[in-house]
């Protein structure tokens, strides 16, 4: 790299880290306000709210918002040099203006990678202590309402349940049914069935069991009590608030996984989770090569309209995040085509304001 290149580089990413920072500072006042009156219900300590929530909260915004922030900071350097003439001299010194961009596609590479890694590992990681600080203090007491639940826990068995109460790990009117090539094998039935966390099992009450051989006999089994191991856990009926971001790229493809083996209808909230932390990278690059053909013409009215316009385009990349990843979420469009939505159309936006910019 040359020492143009340092210089921008230089420039750009002191800038997004300033931008970051007073972006953070911003909503962060913005969220203590909001919330102010839950904390103080709770008698929550200044220090137990900053550590025990704003250490994950603020690396999580942070995160989430790196498209808009990526964006200004290119806006507001580029429109910058432009102002001061220095892109006019770096195109008259015979540099194009796809050159110009190779120190910002270094910069957004490199905080793409940032962005990547802390999504996919450890914000998750932080996000299990915030979202469970919002449920216990935010949030208001989330109790199971189900009827009628059916659970595919293998590819041969199958759950159901009547009714189920989370604050005491009950459920009522339990059946387990074992079905191999369409026929019925096994079907356990019980009243009720509680949770023994002591021996991480099932206490099933007033039970019976039936069995049924390749001749079709049968046979029945009866009993008042029994601890039992089966394929469901309180986990299963707990609350899934924001359950998707407190898991690293491992652990959601577990969970997909899982979900993917039971049929479960929310199983593409979690695959759009995934594919979204794999093109946020992409975004970056993409918002910083559009935000540099944004900005590098010079102005007569000064960098202000060149920033307020980088804002407005800012915006409508995360609209487009939003609706697609809701279309994906009620199956109106695959998770993957979601995803690479808001991309695939700022492309084309970015090509189409390269054909009009003089070079």
């Amino acid at each position: 790299m040359k020492k143009l290149d340092l210089y921008i580089l230089k420039k750009f990413l002191v800038t997004y880290f300033f931008v970051v920072l007073m972006l953070m500072l911003v909503i962060t006042v913005i969220d203590i306000t909001e919330k102010m009156e839950d904390f103080m219900k709770h008698n929550l300590s200044a220090w137990f709210v900053l550590v025990e929530y704003y250490f994950a909260f603020i690396p999580y915004m942070a995160n989430l918002l790196s498209p808009i922030t990526i964006f200004i900071a290119t806006i507001f350097v580029t429109a910058n040099l432009a102002a001061r003439t220095e892109i006019i001299a770096m195109l008259s010194s015979g540099m194009s203006l796809i050159r110009i961009m190779f120190p910002y596609l270094i910069g957004s590479i490199l905080i793409g990678l940032l962005v990547f890694y802390m999504g996919g590992w450890l914000i998750p990681h932080g996000n299990k202590a915030r979202v469970d600080f919002e449920k216990k203090y935010i949030k208001s007491t989330y109790f199971f309402e189900g009827k009628n639940v059916h659970i595919k826990t293998s590819p041969t068995s199958y759950v159901y349940l009547e009714s189920y109460n989370s604050e005491l790990n009950v459920g009522y009117q339990f059946t387990l049914e074992t079905i191999v090539d369409n026929k019925l094998v096994s079907k356990l039935k019980a009243g009720r069935i509680h949770w023994n966390d002591s021996l991480k099992k099932w206490h099933l009450e007033e039970f019976f069991i039936r069995r049924f051989d390749n001749n079709g006999k049968e046979e029945v089994f009866r009993g008042r009590d029994r601890d039992t191991t089966l394929s469901i856990s309180p986990k299963d009926f707990q609350d899934t608030y924001m359950l998707y971001e407190t898991f690293d790229m491992g652990e959601l493809n577990n969970q997909i996984a899982m979900l993917k083996s039971r049929g479960s209808e929310n199983v593409d909230t979690y695959i759009v989770e995934k594919y979204q932390r794999i093109t946020y990278p992409f975004s970056i690059i993409i918002l910083t090569m559009i935000g540099v053909i944004a900005s590098s013409r010079k102005s007569r009215e000064g960098a202000g309209l060149t920033i307020a316009f980088g804002f407005l385009l800012a915006f409508v990349y995360i609209i487009f995040m939003i609706t697609s990843r809701s279309l994906a979420n009620v199956g109106g469009i695959g998770p993957l085509l979601a995803s690479w939505i808001p991309n695939i159309v700022f492309i084309f936006i970015g090509l189409f304001m390269y054909g009009r910019v003089p070079k």
